[in-house]
């Protein structure tokens, strides 16, 4: 088996998420992300040694303020509405290409 490596960005946000969905288990979130279960058991516990909550560091660096949650939204909002209308593109030249085919 491989062994992965994560960023350590990559690794506190994954804790964040599990601590921030109170119903959802290790194993939901772990799924999620496509991360083996106990490596995400092992963030979390290391996290919780390390006095629970930690931040590596702040989201926004001196070359990059943090964006604020309302903007990040709209950002997100666009980019939701973009892939929608690439999907449905590929699903209409799905159709397009399946009825194309028929002997």
């Amino acid at each position: 088996m491989v062994n992965k490596h994560y960023p350590v960005q990559f690794k506190a946000d994954a804790v964040a998420l599990y601590r921030s969905r109170p119903g959802a288990t290790i194993a939901q979130i772990a799924d999620d992300l496509g991360v083996n279960r106990e490596a995400l058991r092992s963030w979390v516990r290391n996290d919780d040694q390390r006095g629970g909550m930690s931040d590596p560091g702040p989201r926004g660096t001196a070359s990059q303020p943090p964006v604020p949650v309302e903007e990040e939204n709209a950002a997100l909002r666009r980019r939701v509405r973009e892939l929608e209308e690439e999907r449905d593109i590929l699903r209409k030249a799905a159709r397009y290409f399946a009825g194309e085919t028929r002997w």
